[in-house]
């Protein structure tokens, strides 16, 4: 099971790591350690910060390297819209 595991994490990451796929690698990176949090909470292992800060870390990595991202959660660029989204 740990083989499929792992190969469903890289599957995820290269999603990641392509820009058109980003987002689509960044949800699916969630879902998964989201899972490995539940885990060790439910088990009480307290090692489940790790997956916590890989998590907050992929979300905070996307939303400076897309601008539609930034412009759904407007925290720096208030008002800016990405290109192409201009009202006709």
């Amino acid at each position: 099971m740990r083989t499929v595991i792992g190969l469903l994490e890289v599957a995820c990451v290269v999603l990641y790591a392509i820009p058109s796929t980003a987002v689509l690698g960044a949800v699916l990176l969630t879902g998964l350690l989201g899972g490995a949090i539940a885990t060790h909470v439910r088990v009480g292992d307290p090692s489940f910060l790790m997956p916590l800060f890989l998590g907050v870390l992929v979300w905070a990595e996307i939303y400076f390297r897309d601008e539609r991202l930034g412009w759904l959660l407007p925290l720096q660029r208030r008002g800016s819209r990405p290109k192409g989204t201009d009202s006709a």
